[in-house]
């Protein structure tokens, strides 16, 4: 069994969508963390937020954190927020190589500017709150990540990019 391979990035930078791709490439599971998460819970991350807020949803990051780091030979989407904590990028390493999908700013604001489904963004500003968050994150996840994956090309090339360099973890 192989290690597990972790992407993570801002949210929209592709890393349900590279993690799909990959996961056929390497035919492996792919695990979206917040899918997972919704799924223990029985309600969506916007209604997690909304019932029970957003301390309590990065409690449950943890937990999952906690539980995914003992499987192997997943591909992991992880959530915008997960690795922000110190705590859960050591729980992935565990078993694992965290892998950011970096992203530049003008792109996710373009990928983001219609998205209805994250807690986050649904507020007037979300031109500067993307911004903010941006520039908050981007250094927290580079300290978190094994590696930097640049995705300049399409999501299939990234993922054939990620396949030859770390596939035989």
């Amino acid at each position: 069994m192989s290690k597990n391979i972790i992407l993570c990035g801002f949210m929209g930078s592709g890393k349900t969508t590279i993690g799909h791709r990959l996961a056929v490439l390497l035919d492996r599971p792919f695990l979206d963390m917040d899918a997972y998460i919704e799924e223990q819970e029985g309600m969506t991350i916007t209604e997690i937020f909304a019932q029970k807020g957003e301390e309590a949803f990065r409690r449950m990051e943890t937990e999952a954190c906690r539980t995914l780091s003992k499987e192997k030979n997943l591909i992991i989407g992880s959530g915008g927020g997960t690795v922000l904590r110190e705590e859960n990028a050591a729980l992935l390493r565990e078993n694992g190589v965290i892998l950011l999908l970096d992203v530049p700013l003008w792109v996710l604001q373009k990928r983001l500017q219609y998205d209805t489904h994250r807690p986050l963004l649904q507020k007037p500003n979300r031109e500067e709150i993307i911004r903010d968050l941006y520039h908050q994150r981007t250094p927290l996840y580079r300290s978190a990540a094994d590696y930097r994956v640049h995705t300049k090309k399409t999501a299939l090339q990234t993922a054939e990019f990620i396949a030859r360099k770390f596939g035989n973890l």
